[in-house]
C-alpha cells in the first residue's frame, strides 16, 4: 500500500474528532434550517449579496490604484464592478438570487459528492466502514442532480432538501468517525499496514 495513504489514513484515525464535529455540525444546520427554512433562505441569499458587494468594492479600488502601473487594471476592475452589480442585485431581488443560488449548490454538491466517493474508493483498501464517506457521496450527488433537474421545485422547498441533506450527511459523518476511531484504538475497524 502507498505509504503517503496510510499516513493519511493514520492521520484521519488520529483525528477523528474532527470528523465527527463536522458531522455534528451539518447535523445542526440541518435542523435549523428545517425549522427556520424562510429565514435560513433569507440568509443565505444576504450573506452572498453581502460578500459580492464587499468583495467588489475592494476589488475596484485595487484596480484603480494599479492603473498606473498594470497594463490590463481594467480587467480587474471589471471583475469588481460584476460583484458589486451581483451583490446589489442578491439584496434587492433576492428571489432571483435564490434561483441562481439553487444552481450554486447543486453543482457545489456534485463536486463534493464526486470527491467523497473518490475518497472511499481509496479508503476502501485501509479501514472498514469507508462505505459511509462513499454514502455520504453518492447523497450528496443524488441531491444535486436533483436541485439541478427540477430548480422550480421552490427555495424553500430546497432549504428543506438543504436540510434533509445535511443531517444525513451529518450522520454519516459521524458513522465515519467513530470507524476511524475503532480503528485507531484497534477495535471493530481495521487499519491495515503495508507489508
Amino acid at each position: 500500500m502507498d505509504e503517503r495513504l496510510e499516513h493519511g489514513v493514520a492521520s484521519l484515525a488520529n483525528h477523528w474528532w474532527a470528523i465527527a464535529l463536522r458531522g455534528a455540525i451539518a447535523i445542526l444546520f440541518g435542523v435549523l434550517a428545517a425549522m427556520m427554512p424562510k429565514l435560513t433562505l433569507y440568509v443565505l441569499v444576504l450573506m452572498f449579496g453581502g460578500y459580492a458587494l464587499v468583495e467588489g468594492v475592494f476589488t475596484v479600488v485595487a484596480a484603480i490604484s494599479q492603473r498606473r502601473t498594470e497594463k490590463h487594471w481594467w480587467a480587474l476592475l471589471l471583475e469588481g464592478l460584476v460583484s458589486i452589480v451581483a451583490g446589489l442585485i442578491a439584496i434587492f431581488m433576492p428571489g432571483l438570487t435564490a434561483l441562481w443560488l439553487v444552481y450554486l449548490i447543486a453543482a457545489w454538491a456534485i463536486v463534493t459528492g464526486v470527491l467523497a466517493i473518490a475518497a472511499a474508493i481509496r479508503l476502501r483498501k485501509v479501514i472498514t466502514g469507508e462505505w459511509w464517506l462513499g454514502l455520504s457521496g453518492v447523497l450528496s450527488v443524488i441531491f444535486g442532480f436533483f436541485i439541478a433537474i427540477a430548480p422550480g421545485a421552490g427555495a424553500l422547498g430546497l432549504v428543506l432538501w438543504i436540510a434533509a441533506y445535511a443531517i444525513i450527511f451529518g450522520i454519516s459523518l459521524v458513522a465515519l468517525a467513530f470507524r476511524l476511531r475503532n480503528a485507531s484504538h484497534g477495535g471493530a475497524g481495521r487499519v491495515v499496514h503495508a507489508t
